[in-house]
């Protein structure tokens, strides 16, 4: 393999880059566009993303790109092109899919693999892109879009943001290639972590969005964006050119919804049912309510998430009367509360609540599993009291199923409602809190919306108009209906299910003078759309139920998955070509950098940490256990501060290191640390790196300077991080001169792995049985795998990191 450097002459900084980046002919990131065309017809969007990738390597390349999905979309198709060829994905069992991808890579063939790592989380690799090479792949997918109040909104994300990552990193080998060790709490951060490119780095992404709006033969008031400029052409609205993949696309649709039974099978014959129902003209009564609400200070929530989020919470409190009591909880890394225990909702208790939200201020990490402990605790055992739990947050946590799993069961006893601030927010964990306790999600992405949003938050937070709901008259298959909930102010009931036979259905429910029904008649359409919203939802309950401890749901997750053809956590879809075009597997590797956060504080120039975006991802993305990331001290070279293995600026954890500045445009990979306090001597901060560092030497299918080389700068930046550990620093010193003329590759080899084994202290991964360059993300036991997803040499048969708990 033949890598050529670049002369920094070649790689000039253009004059509105990111600090420090370069910009290179060829480019030096895989992901080159995102195309996304929408089909929205009433509350049901067709959605199709055309992700383009190209080789700019002069070797064989895998590709991987971790993005963001609606969290209620129903994948049910993938796709690759290369090269004149059209290779239809198939869905199987997740380790079945893993398992094929890894064998064409070795045998020289393209592949591609889709998987789900949270609702909203996917990743998709692509491998053996030859030198130069474009190839795409396309996933289809149908959404159903939320209306409330006249308006139906189509939200599609566009970055994964970083997420606090609590718990101890956790021993062998990573589950993914993001810049986040996997910890006890949170078995894949790795997969959910990708690195962050610094603000302004040039050449992003090319974004294109279309979406085609019908409102199904009813009248369209109004089409309104509220993040993004977009041009109207007849019912077609676009974003103009040169957007960046930094926040969400939101647009609303003002329209009439009406009462509604849909069946995609005639009249006697067994299918699916979506059934709508608008809320009727009623009174509700107010109970008095238990409330407890809990407010996100941590470092993610800087700037105007904290302002907005302060003046929801103040309205929320505003909601309550004298006869209702109530606690606000704050929280970060710690639980602050305004009083002790409940109080009466009093003017002068809402007043010093007020108060106490007016001095938060975003700081510390987001540990959302102990207050919603204490809020559980608070509310105690069911009472006559409605119990009521309000959560303002972002949502960027990564421990989702550890939350759901020790919290769930008890909230779902309670009403929670949440409130998302954010213009990337974490919609799909969001949605899924607020599902549990028959609550609502309500979702700020912005300033100007925060009054609007407030106004509806106002409504939620009183009771619903009807309650105990329940269907008759249509014969349902039993475990098939998704959550009947309560209906709402505003907000139509929304319900999918499978039923044998039927053509009509009566909702029944308590309303505040009684007992409350409507009948309503079924329609038969010809949508696939309906099975497919339906089978995705009901496979999120199962799975919210299989993290909260029925592990026993598995089977059944994978069956049902398979039979409907819709992507979900326990399955993946996998296109394997069957051309060989290389002579084994790639021969490099790359993650694709995200864009920051729109909204997200931007660095500042100061040496020392702030509330900035640094400090942001710096808190997020570490273990709570792990030592507080710094900015680089005063001196710290720019380049040295950010430049990565392609040349370009990424941030994970905090800034990543790559070759160092005599070292340009190296391939490489491996942990990524920001310079932060020099904890000397503490090596077992770093242990999981380095064991996975070995993990991957050991794997190689002979010594390779090259990679000695990397593996040299890696270790380097790590004995930088701990200020100087005299045997990491050595090593790394003589695995950075491997490129020397006489290096003797088998000697360094050897010699890499017994120190690398002496650093770690005896307690080695087991060796692979087969030869092939290790990849963080393959199958274990696999030549170029190395995954936890597998059963490992030595009986190793660790559990798969998408079935952990």
């Amino acid at each position: 393999m033949k890598i050529t450097s670049l002369e920094p002459a070649r790689c000039l900084p253009v004059p509105d880059a990111g600090f420090g980046a370069l910009l290179t002919e060829r480019g030096n990131l895989p992901l080159e566009s995102v195309d996304v065309s929408a089909d929205i017809s009433g509350l049901i969007a067709g959605v199709e993303v055309t992700q383009g990738f190209r080789n700019p390597f002069d070797v064989t390349l895998e590709a991987t790109y971790v993005f963001p999905l609606p969290d209620r979309a129903a994948v049910t198709a993938f796709r690759m092109e290369a090269d004149d060829r059209v290779v239809e994905g198939v869905l199987k069992e997740r380790g079945q899919a893993r398992a094929d991808y890894d064998r064409a890579l070795r045998e020289g063939r393209r592949a591609a693999i889709a998987e789900e790592d949270r609702p909203d989380v996917f990743t998709i690799r692509v491998g053996n892109i030859l030198p130069g090479e474009h190839v795409s792949v396309r996933l289809t997918m149908s959404q159903p879009l939320p209306y409330e109040d006249g308006a139906a909104t189509f939200r599609f994300p566009l970055v994964v943001a970083p997420r606090y990552i609590p718990g101890t990193p956790i021993d062998g080998r990573p589950a993914g290639d993001g810049v986040v060790p996997d910890t006890d709490a949170v078995p894949d951060a790795s997969r959910i972590s990708p690195p962050v490119l610094l603000p302004g780095f040039p050449n992003p992404v090319r974004l294109s969005l279309a979406a085609t709006v019908d409102a199904a033969g009813l009248e369209l008031r109004e089409l309104a964006s509220s993040l993004h400029v977009v041009e109207e052409e007849g019912h077609t609205v676009r974003l103009r050119p040169g957007e960046r993949l930094d926040r969400d696309l939101i647009l609303r649709m003002s329209f009439d919804a009406s009462t509604s039974l849909q069946l995609d099978s005639p009249a006697g014959q067994g299918g699916t049912f979506a059934l709508t129902v608008v809320p009727p003209p009623l009174q509700a009564t107010r109970t008095p309510r238990d409330l407890v609400l809990l407010l996100d200070r941590s470092g993610s929530m800087g700037g105007w998430k904290m302002v907005a989020a302060r003046r929801a919470a103040a309205r929320i409190v505003d909601t309550l009367t004298p006869q209702d009591r109530f606690a606000v909880l704050t929280f970060d890394s710690v639980v602050e509360r305004a009083f002790e225990g409940l109080v009466e909702a009093s003017d002068r208790n809402r007043y010093r609540a007020v108060e106490h939200l007016a001095r938060v201020d975003a700081r510390g990490g987001t540990e959302l599993l102990e207050p919603l402990r204490q809020a559980i605790a608070l509310l105690g055992a069911p009472a006559e009291r409605e119990r009521v739990v309000v959560l303002v947050t972002d949502g960027q946590v990564g421990n989702e199923d550890q939350i759901l799993e020790q919290a769930g069961g008890a909230l779902s006893a309670m009403r929670v409602h949440t409130v998302g601030i954010d213009r990337a927010v974490n919609a799909g964990f969001l949605g899924r809190l607020a599902g549990l306790g028959a609550g609502r999600c309500e979702l700020v992405e912005s300033e100007d919306r925060l009054d609007a949003a407030m106004d509806h938050i106002h409504r939620r937070i009183g009771a619903p108009l009807v309650t105990d709901l329940s269907l008759k008259g249509l014969e349902v298959e039993p475990g098939t209906v998704t959550h009947l909930g309560s209906i709402f102010p505003g907000v139509p009931l929304r319900v999918y299910g499978r039923y044998r036979e039927g053509s009509s259905v009566t909702v029944r429910g308590m309303a505040a003078g009684g007992p409350w029904e409507e009948q309503v008649a079924g329609v038969t359409v010809d949508n696939p759309a309906v099975r497919a919203v339906w089978a995705r939802a009901h496979l999120r309950e199962l799975e919210d139920r299989y993290a909260m401890g029925e592990h026993e749901l598995e089977s059944r997750i994978v069956r049902t998955s398979l039979e409907h053809g819709v992507l979900c956590r326990f399955t993946a879809y996998v296109a394997v070509d069957t051309r060989q075009v290389a002579d084994g597997g790639p021969e490099h590797r790359v993650i694709q950098p995200v864009e920051p956060p729109s909204g997200w504080e931007p660095p500042q120039a100061a040496p020392m940490m702030g509330g900035g975006f640094t400090a942001h991802t710096a808190m997020m993305a570490m273990p709570a256990a792990a030592p507080r990331m710094q900015r680089p001290e005063p001196g710290f070279g720019a380049a040295e501060m950010a430049r990565d293995d392609e040349g370009f600026l990424a941030r994970g954890g905090g800034l990543k290191p790559g070759p160092r500045p005599s070292q340009p445009g190296r391939l490489g990979g491996g942990p990524r640390f920001a310079p932060g306090p020099r904890p000397a001597g503490r090596l077992e901060s770093v242990r999981p790196q380095l064991v996975a560092e070995l993990d991957r030497l050991t794997a190689l299918p002979a010594p390779d300077l090259l990679y000695l080389a990397d593996l040299g700068s890696r270790l380097a930046a790590l004995a930088e991080y701990l200020g100087g550990d005299e045997q990491l620093v050595r090593l790394a010193r003589e695995l950075e001169a491997a490129e020397r003329p006489g290096a003797d590759a088998q000697a360094l080899h050897d010699h890499a792995i017994a120190v690398l084994r002496a650093l770690i202290g005896g307690s080695t991964p087991p060796p692979r049985p087969t030869p092939g360059r290790g990849h963080l993300g393959d199958e274990g036991g696999q030549p170029g795998g190395g995954h936890p997803g597998g059963p490992l040499p030595g009986g190793d048969r660790r559990t798969p990191f998408w079935k952990r708990h």
